[in-house]
């Protein structure tokens, strides 16, 4: 999923799990910041890329994507606030807590459990995972490409040193 101008000078992907509490404390610490100070002003193109350790992982990032482009970015502020709810318990817990962050966004129960359960799509997800981890060397979450530079988890500062001296 993709933020910001097409002709941005530059382009961030994160690679991140939703499942893993650093990329949890980036996305609340950092990412706001980003988008308020690079993205929405065009000098940053983000590409959200979702990295599945776990099935959780990948039951959430099938919500997130559940109510399309527009929902996306909104369901994973929920998904990464709650993570410390919605990851415990056992697996029928967790659908339960995932559904019900995708009600809070507005999706019908309906349409979340047909997400949750179209077995293609997620097939599919983990392809495209396991085929950009692997072009860009992905070995820890949170992880970043900058410019195709790969850097490991950092704090808004530097990130913001990078992006200013690109």
């Amino acid at each position: 999923m993709v933020l910001g101008s097409e002709k941005a000078p530059i382009e961030i992907i994160e690679y991140a799990s939703f499942t893993c509490p650093h990329c949890r404390y980036f996305h609340e610490e950092s990412f706001f910041k980003l988008k308020k100070d690079y993205i929405e002003s065009g000098k940053v193109k983000f590409i959200f890329r979702e990295v599945y350790f776990d099935k959780y992982g990948l039951w959430a990032g099938m919500v997130a994507r559940c109510g399309g482009p527009k929902k996306y970015f909104g369901l994973i502020d929920l998904i990464f606030s709650k993570q410390d709810e919605w990851t415990k318990g056992d697996i029928s817990e967790v659908v339960k807590k995932l559904e019900r962050i995708g009600k809070i966004s507005g999706l019908l129960e309906t349409e979340i459990k047909s997400c949750m359960q179209n077995n293609d799509k997620a097939r599919a997800l983990v392809e495209s995972y396991k085929e950009n981890a692997l072009k860009d060397n992905i070995q820890s979450t949170p992880s970043f490409v900058i410019n195709g530079k790969l850097y490991s988890n950092m704090d808004y500062n530097e990130l913001a040193e990078i992006i200013e001296n690109n």
